[in-house]
């Protein structure tokens, strides 16, 4: 069964799509199957990968909604052992919708467990924000994986993400652990190096922090606007050897 990794920050442009866009394409490139679930109504996730977003005849929206199974929005094959599950803007509807459906927090565990023995990896895009989408996501979840920008209200923001993780674990999935916290958009700078040395004074004990920060590089932002990665175009950056060597010690520690 697959393991199912929400990547989750309520704080906006921490680099959550990035970050599954790359940690998806480095554990596919070591021989794991891997389903991407875009679950942000912006629908980058797919653009990341070429993809025109608003063209999509179906999405996410459709599952969360029960017109659709999982299985017939999947774009399978986007690269080598990885498989997308695309969204658009049609998602922001959809979680107004949610508000009057029963089990509306169980929408997408029960809609990705007939296909959990298909994949070895599943990740969950998540909004920026803890509304309903965000909720499925950490209900339907294994792990959590937290992006975190090295800045000072970056850091504040993920202790209110953790309480909200524990009220999950505690009324809702049991099973669900935090997997660990990424720093990104990280600069040479004093304020950064004390972000990411207080991160591990104060939540290293219990949480992991892993020690490859993402430092910042324009090169992300032309691979998005590519609809390609890092990978592809500057595999030689800090960065790309930073998402290879997490999304190694995230398969071999499984193993």
């Amino acid at each position: 069964m697959a393991q199912v990794i929400a990547i989750a920050n309520q704080k906006g442009g921490v680099a959550k799509t990035t970050t599954v866009v790359h940690l998806g394409v480095g554990i596919a490139e070591l021989g794991q199957r891997v389903l991407l679930i875009d679950l942000d109504p912006q629908g980058h996730l797919a653009e990341g990968f070429g993809i025109v977003s608003d063209k999509l005849e179906t999405e996410v929206s459709d599952v969360l909604e029960g017109s659709k199974r999982i299985s017939d929005i999947i774009i399978p094959g986007i690269r080598p052992n990885l498989d997308l599950a695309p969204s658009n803007i049609r998602l922001s509807d959809m979680e107004l919708t949610l508000v009057n459906l029963r089990f509306r927090e169980y929408k997408l565990k029960r809609a990705i467990e007939p296909i959990l023995d298909r994949y070895d990896y599943v990740l969950l895009d998540c909004p920026p924000s803890l509304g309903l989408l965000t909720v499925n996501a950490l209900i339907a979840a294994t792990q959590v994986l937290i992006p975190m920008a090295s800045e000072y209200y970056s850091m504040l923001g993920v202790s209110l993400l953790i309480k909200t993780i524990d009220t999950i674990k505690r009324e809702a999935n049991p099973d669900l652990s935090i997997l660990g916290i990424i720093h990104t958009h990280h600069k040479r700078t004093i304020h950064a190096r004390e972000v990411v040395a207080r991160t591990k004074a104060e939540l290293g004990r219990e949480i992991r922090v892993f020690e490859q920060p993402i430092n910042d590089s324009t090169r992300f932002a032309e691979a998005a606007g590519q609809g390609t990665t890092v990978f592809e175009i500057a595999p030689d950056i800090e960065g790309a050897h930073a998402y290879r060597q997490i999304a190694k010690e995230i398969v071999y520690a499984a193993e």
